[in-house]
């Protein structure tokens, strides 16, 4: 079974991009609080065979610090995966998002959300 080191946790993105790149075979995600985590396990091919991290970002752009951490590592990039990214917000029951007046999530999410978000839009 393939291990592919991920940042984030089951139901992440990136696991949903693992599991889109590898459809036909079973493979086991390792979890990472960072991307520098990934690279690191990655390298050390210590519990894992394969990494995947994100370097591009359609509305955000590109993740530079990705980019380096690929400079500066040994890996190669092998593949990619194009995934069409679903943002959900969630409140509690009754809850408008017109009451809405802070969202904390994290900032590339955030930066996905930004038109959603801005409590100047005008309406389409």
């Amino acid at each position: 079974m393939k291990r592919v080191s991920i940042q984030g946790y089951p139901g992440a993105f990136h696991e949903i991009a693992a599991r889109t790149y590898y459809p036909a075979e079973q493979i086991q995600v390792i979890p990472c609080d960072t991307f520098e985590e990934v690279v690191e396990r990655t390298e050390s091919h210590e519990d894992c065979d394969i990494g995947m991290m994100a370097i591009e970002n359609t509305i955000s752009g590109s993740l530079l610090s990705n980019y380096m951490l690929l400079y500066t590592s040994k890996l190669n990039i092998i593949g990619e995966v194009y995934l069409r990214i679903k943002q959900n917000l969630l409140t509690l029951p009754g809850v408008k998002t017109e009451d809405l007046k802070e969202v904390y999530s994290h900032p590339i999410a955030i930066a996905q959300c930004r038109e959603f978000l801005n409590p100047c839009r005008t309406s389409k």
